[in-house]
Parts: C-alpha cells; structure tokens; sequence
C-alpha cells in the first residue's frame, strides 16, 4: 500500500517523565471492539513502550481486559469530546469510523501522529464500505506503515472459570428487533439439543431476561437453564471460551465464539456476512442474501433472517460434530 512509513518508537517518557500515550477511538459495542482486536494487538506490538488507551463505554472493561494491555477510557459515543487535554496524547488511531464526528474527536487531541482514514485534514486510506470490518482496520494500520494481520482474533483465556462448562450456549437476545431469530424456533433448537443430552443454557442482556425466560419455558427447559441478565462480562466470556457450542445473532456472543475458536452457527439478518462475518475455523453462517432488507435499526425481522429455519441450525450443528 501507498501509505507513510510508521512514525518511529518515541522517547521513553514525555517531559513530564510519563510514557507516551497511544488513544483508540472505538466508543461502540461488544461486537465492534472483538472485530478490531487483530488492528488492537498490532498496535500493542508496533508501540510497546506506550501507555495503550481504549475510548469506548465503560461496560466494556471486562472486555478489554482480555485484549490485554490496554487501559478503557471511560467514552460514551461522540456525544461528548474525549476526557483528554490536548497534546497529550503522542499516537491518536481512529477505529471508529471515517465521518466528521469521530475525526473531530481525534483531531482534537492534537496528537503528534494520528491513523485515520483519508480526511479533510490529514492523508489517508480511502473509506471502503466493502471491506470486512477486521480488514478495514488491518489495512487501515498498513497504509500507516503497520504491520497486522486480519486473522489474528484471538483473546486471552478469561481468569474466572465458566459457570457452564461445556454447556450449548443458545445467546437469544439481540440489539435490534432486526435480528431477533423467532422464540420458538430458538426453543425448538433448544429442545432437541437437551434430548440429545446436551445442558443447554440461554444467554443474553439484562434486558433480554424475559424473552431468554420465553424461549426457556417453550423448549420445557429449568429455569436455572437461563443465565441471561445474571452473568458479569467476564463470565460471559468465559461461558463462550468454555462453551461446547453457541448459536446467535451476529453479536457479541459470536465474536466471542470466533476469538476463542468455539463452535458456531450464526445467524445472519440485516447486516452481511462479508463485511461482519466470523474468520475460517468452526462457525457457520446462516442466512438469505437474496431476501435481506439491510435495515438494522427495524422491530422486526430481517426476511434473510427469517428464511432460516430451525432444520436448517439443526443441519449445521451436525456438522459442526457437535449433535
């Protein structure tokens, strides 16, 4: 690629005899931040003597923590200008996207070297919509002289143990009505894996309780079977690295799946495989290209996502090996 050459390790310490700073700009969700760790660890190596900082919801520092060695500040959204004086930040990188709102978050940090795509304000690759979103940053960071590799998805093995070890995770919830597969067909999914004599269990938000409780009910499953709003994302984590299989949405819950190698299917509605969908290894990616609406933001459905049907998760599952 055409880009600069990267900018060379700066002295150990600042005037104020503090390491250098490198800031991330990535205030979004779950999903967003495991589909830029290759661009994270490739920073992590390219700057071992900085002070790593993550600008994203405080809620994700569990997370974060699993990337490893990097620090969260506290960000919510572009609402706000990020809580950093000017100047002192030595490498600003900007993985949150390419518009006005996140550049001008970064520019205001007055950093000595900023990555970022091409702007008004500074050289840099040009926004491509149809790259996949670990690519996108991969090739952001290479333009800038920055060696990444876009496979490169791996977390660090959480510290706490699983609740569940084993179990088939069925995560049930979603950010959006736009990717909430059917109740009852996660119920009969459910079903057949308890009778083949698996433990299942049902994931989700707090907020995702009662439909994770909905599904629990109709697949004549315990209650105990629903850890939905219960579980610290930590044990998420360690639920998903644990887990003998996972089937969701394109969320969080498959990102993770893909960081730790667990088998998978996911379920794909409004947003496209290629741009959000799971690196080679065990996952399966299900869904009707042809029929997708694409709006994420709607109540209901996606169709692509309502084209899959519950013989269908079966199939894969078998497989996967894991039925």
């Amino acid at each position: 690629m055409n880009g600069a050459e990267m900018v060379p390790e700066s002295s150990a310490t600042t005037p104020t005899g503090q390491r250098p700073e490198l800031l991330v700009l990535r205030a979004l969700k779950l999903g967003d931040l495991l589909v830029a760790v290759p661009a994270l660890k490739a920073l992590r190596r390219a700057y071992p003597g900085h002070r790593l900082r993550y600008a994203a919801q405080g809620w994700l520092a569990e997370a974060l923590e699993l990337v490893g060695g990097y620090e969260l500040l506290p960000t919510h959204g572009l609402d706000e200008p990020l809580a950093v004086e000017p100047g002192l930040v030595d490498v600003a990188v900007n993985l949150h996207g390419s518009g006005p709102e996140s550049q001008g978050r970064v520019e205001a940090l007055k950093a000595r070297y900023t990555v970022g795509h091409r702007s008004v304000h500074r050289d840099g690759p040009p926004w491509r919509p149809e790259l996949h979103e670990r690519e996108r940053w991969v090739r952001l960071l290479e333009w800038h002289g920055i060696t990444a590799d876009p496979l490169d998805v791996q977390l660090e093995r959480p510290r706490i143990p699983s609740p569940v070890p084993g179990a088939a995770v069925l995560h049930v919830g979603a950010a959006y009505g736009s990717r909430l597969w059917p109740a009852e067909r996660f119920a009969a999914v459910a079903a057949a894996l308890a009778a083949a004599g698996h433990r299942v269990v049902f994931t989700g938000g707090t907020s995702e309780r009662g439909r994770a409780g909905e599904v629990c009910r109709l697949a004549g499953l315990p209650d105990s079977s629903v850890l939905a709003g219960g579980l610290g994302l930590g044990e998420f984590a360690a639920t998903i690295a644990a887990a003998r299989l996972v089937v969701s949405a394109d969320t969080g819950a498959a990102h993770l799946a893909s960081a730790y190698g667990t088998p998978s299917v996911v379920l794909f509605g409004p947003a496209p495989p290629e741009i959000w969908g799971p690196p080679p290894g065990p996952h399966t990616v299900l869904t009707r290209a042809d029929l997708r609406r694409g709006d994420t933001f709607a109540d209901q459905p996606d169709p692509a996502l309502l084209a899959v049907q519950v013989p269908d998760v079966m199939a894969a599952i078998r497989d996967l090996g894991v039925f």
